[in-house]
C-alpha cells in the first residue's frame, strides 16, 4: 500500500481536534515534504523521524514521499506529530499492518534513536481520543498525567520498535494505570490567624460560596495571610474538576507534580505581570495565571499596583468563567473558573484612616490610587471589607499564638455542608447563579425588598451589585441552615459593600 492515513491530535488551547496524518509514497527523485500549515518543528520532524526509523532497524523508503496533516487550515505546533509521521511512513511502505491503525491516536515526539519523549498537553487529546472511542498510543513519559483519564484504552511506548511489534500482534503495549488521589494537607490553617473576625467571617463565607473577595488595610493587618488560607477551608476536587486542572497544567507544560493536580490551584502572580501572563495568549496561545487558576483561587496581592489595563482584562472572564482568545487563523477558548481574592492598601503609603500610623499621602494622590481599581471591577467583588491594625489585646495573643476562637476542622466542615446545600438546590455555588436563578433562590419579604431598594439608593449601588447582595445573602442563609434569607442575612451581606461608599 502506497498511502497510509494515521490519526493524531493537535493542541488548540484547551481543545484538542483530530487531524488525519496522511502518508503517500510515490516514484520519484527521493524527498521528503511535509504539508497542512506546519510550523517549524513540525517541519523539523523529517530529519526526527528518518533518523528515528534507520536506528531502528527498519527501513527507510527512498521514495517521495508526502504527508498531508489535515485539516489543512488548522496550524500544527510542536513534536507531537512525530510517532504518526513515522508509523504513517512504515505503513505506507508495508513494513506495518494496515487493519489496525484505524482505531488508534498516536501523539508522541521522536528522538532519533527511536526513543519517545515526552509531550505537552496530553490531556486533552487522551480525554477527547476516550469520546472517540479509539485507543491512544502515547510516551511512556506521560504515563502520570494518562493515568488521570479514566475508562479509556491509553497504552505507553519507550520506543518506535514496540510500536512496531504492538502493531504486528507479536506483544501488546502495556496499558496506563490509574492514579489514586490524594488528600490535601496544608501545614498552616485559619487557626493561625489571630483577631481580624469580620476579615475571618468574609473569608469563610467567601469559602462557602465560591464568592470573590477583596481586602483593604493598613500593612500588616493579616490580608494576604488569610488569602493564603482560603483553600484549606474550600472542598477537595472531584475527579472531574482535577482532571480539568491537569489538562491546562499540561497545555502549559507545568512542571508541578501529577499530586498536586488534585489539590485546589491558588495562582498568586505578581503586580508586574503583563496582560497575556494573566489572561493567556501568545504567538501558540499558552494558558495565563487565571486559567491556571481554574477551579481554584487567583490572588491579587497589591490590587492597585497591577497595570489598570491587567485588571480590566479581568472583567469577562470573572462573569463568563472562560476566555475567548482570536488570533487571525483559529479561536481557542480557555477556562477561567477562578475564585478571585484580592488585597490593597488604603493609599500609596499604607497608613490612611490608620489609628496609629500618620498618612503622608495628599487627598488627591490617594483618590489616583484608589482608582486603579475601577468600579465594574469593584462591582464584580462580592465581598469588600476593610482591615483595622490588631489592639493590644490581640498582639498580645499573636506573640503567644493563642487563638481559641476558631477551628479549622469544624469551619472547614460548615463550608462542606453549606457547598452541598448549594449544589443540592441548583447544581452550582451561590456565586455561578444566573439572573434567573438569583430570582428564583433568593428570594426577599417585602419588608427586607424594601430596605434593600434603600441601601441601593444610599450607597448608590449598581443593578449588579444587587444581584451580587442577593447571592452573598442567600450564602449567609445556607451557612446559617436557613430555608429563606432573613432580615439579618441580608443586612450582612449589605455591610460587605464597603468599598463602594
Amino acid at each position: 500500500m502506497s498511502l497510509a492515513i494515521v490519526y493524531s491530535r493537535a493542541n488548540i488551547g484547551i481543545e484538542a481536534p483530530l487531524v488525519a496524518v496522511e502518508t503517500h509514497l510515490s516514484n520519484g527523485l527521493p524527498g521528503f515534504s511535509i504539508v497542512g500549515l506546519p510550523e517549524a518543528a513540525v517541519r523539523e520532524s523529517k530529519e526526527r523521524v528518518r533518523s528515528a526509523i534507520l536506528n531502528s532497524l527498519l527501513e527507510f523508503p527512498a521514495k517521495r514521499i508526502t504527508v498531508n496533516l489535515a485539516p489543512a487550515d488548522l496550524p500544527k505546533t510542536g513534536g507531537r506529530f512525530d510517532l504518526a509521521i513515522a508509523v504513517g511512513i512504515l505503513v505506507a511502505s508495508g513494513q506495518l499492518p494496515e487493519d489496525k491503525i484505524a482505531l488508534i491516536e498516536f501523539m508522541g515526539e521522536l528522538a532519533l534513536s527511536g526513543e519517545l519523549r515526552t509531550i505537552p498537553g496530553v490531556i486533552p487529546g487522551l480525554i477527547a481520543c476516550r469520546a472517540a472511542q479509539r485507543q491512544s498510543i502515547i510516551p511512556q513519559a506521560n504515563a502520570d498525567e494518562a493515568g488521570l483519564v479514566d475508562d479509556s484504552d491509553i497504552r505507553l511506548c519507550k520506543h518506535l520498535l514496540e510500536i512496531c511489534h504492538h502493531l504486528a500482534g507479536e506483544k501488546n503495549l502495556p496499558q496506563a494505570k490509574k492514579i489514586d488521589s490524594v488528600k490535601q494537607c496544608y501545614s498552616e490553617t485559619l487557626d493561625d490567624v489571630v483577631g481580624q473576625e469580620q476579615a475571618q467571617r468574609a473569608l469563610i463565607l467567601a469559602a462557602a460560596g465560591g464568592h470573590n473577595l477583596l481586602m483593604s488595610g493598613p500593612p500588616g493587618t493579616g490580608k494576604t495571610m488569610l488569602a493564603n488560607r482560603l483553600c484549606t477551608l474550600l472542598p477537595e476536587l472531584d475527579e472531574k474538576s482535577a482532571l480539568e486542572v491537569a489538562a491546562v497544567q499540561s497545555i502549559a507544560n507545568s512542571n508541578s507534580s501529577i499530586k498536586a493536580n488534585f489539590n485546589t490551584p491558588f495562582r498568586a502572580p505578581h503586580h508586574t505581570a503583563s496582560t497575556v501572563a494573566l489572561v493567556g495568549g501568545g504567538k501558540d496561545i499558552s494558558p495565563g495565571e487565571i486559567s491556571l487558576a481554574q477551579n481554584g483561587v487567583l490572588f491579587l496581592d497589591e490590587l492597585p499596583e497591577f497595570n489598570p489595563r491587567v485588571l480590566e482584562a479581568l472583567r469577562e472572564p470573572i462573569e463568563r468563567g472562560s476566555i475567548l482568545i482570536s488570533r487571525a487563523a483559529y479561536q481557542a477558548r480557555l477556562p477561567a473558573r477562578f475564585q478571585l481574592i484580592a488585597a490593597m492598601n488604603p493609599c500609596p503609603c499604607g497608613y490612611y484612616g490608620d489609628s496609629e500610623r500618620e498618612c503622608r499621602c495628599t487627598i488627591e494622590r490617594i483618590k489616583k490610587y484608589q482608582q486603579r481599581v475601577s468600579g465594574p471591577l469593584l462591582d464584580r467583588i462580592d465581598l469588600q471589607i476593610e482591615l483595622a491594625r490588631l489592639n493590644k489585646a490581640d498582639q498580645e495573643k499573636l506573640l503567644q499564638q493563642k487563638n481559641s476562637k476558631m477551628n479549622s476542622t469544624k469551619i472547614k466542615a460548615q463550608v462542606d455542608n453549606c457547598r452541598q446545600r448549594q449544589l443540592f438546590r441548583s447544581g452550582k455555588t451561590n456565586a455561578h447563579l444566573n439572573q434567573q436563578e438569583i430570582l428564583s433562590y433568593c428570594q426577599l419579604e417585602n419588608s427586607n425588598r424594601s430596605l434593600l431598594n434603600k441601601a441601593m439608593q444610599q450607597l448608590k449601588l449598581s443593578t449588579r451589585a444587587y444581584f451580587r447582595v442577593l447571592k452573598v445573602a442567600r450564602t449567609i442563609a445556607d451557612f446559617a441552615g436557613e430555608d429563606r434569607i432573613h432580615r439579618q442575612h441580608l443586612l450582612e451581606a449589605i455591610t460587605y459593600r464597603q468599598l463602594d461608599r
